[in-house]
This record gives C-alpha cells, sequence and structure tokens, in this order.
C-alpha cells in the first residue's frame, strides 16, 4: 500500500485532520492522524494492518511469537496485526506514568515480540513500550507503526516498519510558526489520560 493510498484511507475515514494540535510527546503540528478513527471500520483496519503486516515480514527476518503495543492508541492496531500475522496481542498500561502488564497479561521469558504501535513522532513511547517488555522477559524482534511521523528519524533500537514515513513538521511549544500559534492548540492524544 503506497503513501498516497494510506493516506486517502485516513482521509476518506476523517481521520486526518489539519489545525493546530499537541501531540502526544508535547511537540506541537498543523495536521493529526486519529488513528482511531481510521480503525473503526474493522474492513479498513484488516487493510491497513494486511498490509502493515507485509511490511513487517518484509523488514523482520525473524519469527514473531507476540505482539505488545502500548495503551490506548496501540490496542486496536496491535489486535488487528496480532490477527494479521496469526499470533496473540496484548497490551501494556500506563500505571503512574510507566508502562506495565495487566490484566493477567504476562511475557514468558525469551518469548519474540513485535511492538506495535499507531503512529510513531519522536519514537518516546515505543522506546518506553519496549523497555518494559525487555524488563518482562520478552525479545523485541522488532516494531510496527501505521504512520511514521519521524521520517525514519525516530531511534527506537530495534527496526521500524511502517506504512508511510510522513514528514509534518513538529514544533517545540516556544518555536512556533506565527500561523501555527495564531491557531487555538486542540491535544486530541491519550498520553495524560488517567
Amino acid at each position: 500500500m503506497d503513501e498516497k493510498r494510506v493516506l486517502k484511507e485516513f482521509s476518506d475515514a476523517g481521520a486526518l485532520l489539519d489545525g493546530h494540535f499537541v501531540l502526544s510527546s508535547g511537540l506541537h503540528s498543523s495536521r493529526y492522524l486519529q488513528c482511531a478513527r481510521a480503525l473503526m471500520d474493522a474492513k479498513r483496519a484488516a487493510r491497513l494492518c494486511k498490509a502493515l503486516a507485509k511490511n513487517v515480514q518484509e523488514l523482520i527476518s525473524k519469527p514473531i511469537d507476540l505482539v505488545v503495543s502500548p495503551a490506548m492508541g496501540g490496542v486496536i492496531v496491535g489486535y488487528e496485526m496480532g490477527r494479521q500475522l496469526g499470533v496473540p496481542a496484548i497490551f501494556l498500561e500506563r500505571v503512574d506514568g510507566e508502562f506495565t502488564l495487566r490484566r493477567g497479561f504476562d511475557i514468558p521469558k525469551g518469548t519474540r515480540v513485535l511492538m506495535v504501535e499507531d503512529i510513531v513522532t519522536t519514537g518516546l513511547s515505543s522506546r518506553e513500550a519496549i523497555a518494559a517488555i525487555r524488563a518482562a522477559g520478552g525479545s523485541v524482534v522488532g516494531a510496527a507503526c501505521l504512520i511514521d511521523r519521524s521520517s525514519g528519524k525516530a531511534k527506537i533500537g530495534v527496526k521500524l516498519a511502517s506504512l508511510t514515513q510522513l514528514s509534518v513538521p513538529a514544533y517545540e511549544a516556544g518555536k512556533l510558526p506565527p500561523e501555527l500559534a495564531a491557531i487555538p492548540a486542540v491535544k486530541p492524544g491519550s498520553r495524560g489520560l488517567k
């Protein structure tokens, strides 16, 4: 699936938004991808994740035993990636700001894990999730996301497969261009949810 088709899937779902957004990384952007809207249609989620699973299999040559994703944004894409790859899928949740396994989930020592999330911007959530997976005993063989907003610049410590790399500038709060600063900011992400 090429970039044009991926973005059309998001656009058709009303998931490609323009305005002034505060990303979960704290950076500001004029464009936001609302993955939950794109993935709420099960057929669209299957199409996107089938294409992503193909990219994963081409990039990551190691077997995968388990998909682990960070809640909230990674839950749906993680589940669908598990389905596409034919392996179980579980998720991490934040407790006191740290990713942890809950709900009876565990990762047996040496389990080969693919960490999956919706969007990668700075890679912080990916690095935190990977650290939690390793601390639980998993061996992270790679990572995957629908959209890599870093255009390949995020360093997460493992190979990252994506459907597309999207170059959308993101700015620190004190360094906004005037046209973005003139628009009231909206914070649609889930990082600060309790």
